[in-house]
């Protein structure tokens, strides 16, 4: 079922645990997503970044949004790092109900601005947005600790920012880095903690593959409910490519398609576990949706 992503954050924010977000780029990791989520019954997010959008245009989003429909388990369509108006616009044009107006890359004064025009327009669209301040490196190399530090996200600006802007959800920075971590991660949970306490929103933390475990935890202890989860999937499915592709024996197109969603899905279902969501999609789900879901079930 398409869920609202503020639904599924509150919801998780308060039980105590993260729904993941996946970033997906053909029917393919679509699939991936969707079978791990309901063999789990698990809620979860499918992501389109923007790459992806110009890849894969309007019908990338429609078909997200009717695998969601389609789903036995709360699904919600989310639109990634979206720097550019027109990227939010065709979205939102296009039905997605759930943006991320990231101006993270600009000065504080001119993110800020960007982010409070987006969230108008979005709302004005009844979608819900998230946003950043900090940046985000792909890479930890190079970076003095003082660098690192200036890069993190200041709690009391964090404040200012989301009064200003009327943003719905935070991502915030804290020591996570986009990609795989070159050097052993190393999260500041003193600041997470601290923005915790002064935002009744959301917290959100790109990022995640590669965090160990306890890191995770914590994380969600402190209030961060949405995970975003890319470079793994990716590997997961371009090393399934690779082995069938070059394994020395000839097989059907779609052979190669179920073995590339198999083995994203594994990866998907680890994140599920990892994140607490397992075994709770009824958490997010009205009475009437559970009984639709009941009957499917018991025709299985």
């Amino acid at each position: 079922m398409l869920a609202s992503t503020r639904e599924l954050l509150e919801t998780a924010r308060k039980n105590i645990y993260a729904i993941g977000a996946f970033n997906v780029y053909n029917l393919e990791g679509v699939k991936a997503v969707i079978n791990a989520a309901e063999k789990h019954r698990s809620p979860a997010m499918l992501q389109i970044h923007p790459s992806a959008l110009i890849y894969g245009k309007s019908t990338l989003i429609a078909m997200c949004l009717e695998a969601a429909r389609s789903s036995l388990v709360p699904i919600s369509v989310h639109l990634d790092h979206s720097t550019k108006s027109k990227d939010i616009y065709q979205a939102l044009s296009a039905g997605m109900r759930s943006i991320m107006a990231d101006g993270s890359h600009l000065q504080y004064k001119d993110n800020l601005a960007f982010t409070r025009e987006m969230t108008r327009l979005a709302h004005e669209y009844g979608a819900v947005v998230e946003a950043e301040i900090g940046r985000i490196s792909g890479t930890e190399d190079g970076l003095t600790i003082a660098e690192k530090e200036a890069k993190m996200t200041d709690p009391e600006q964090a404040v200012e920012f989301v009064a200003a802007t009327g943003v719905d959800f935070l991502a915030v920075t804290i020591g996570n880095v986009h990609g795989e971590y070159k050097t052993q991660p190393r999260l500041d949970f003193p600041r997470l903690a601290k923005i915790k306490n002064l935002l009744p929103i959301p917290l959100v933390l790109h990022g995640a593959s590669g965090l160990p475990a306890a890191m995770i935890s914590q994380s969600i202890q402190l209030g961060v409910c949405k995970f975003n989860v890319n470079t793994e999937v990716r590997q997961a499915y371009m090393q399934s490519l690779q082995e069938e592709i070059c394994g020395g024996e000839t097989k059907d197109l779609l052979e190669v398609a179920g073995e590339t969603i198999s083995a994203m899905e594994v990866v998907i279902a680890q994140k599920l576990t990892l994140f607490g969501s397992v075994n709770k999609a009824h958490l997010h789900e009205t009475p009437y949706a559970k009984m639709l879901v009941d009957l499917n079930l018991t025709r299985q």
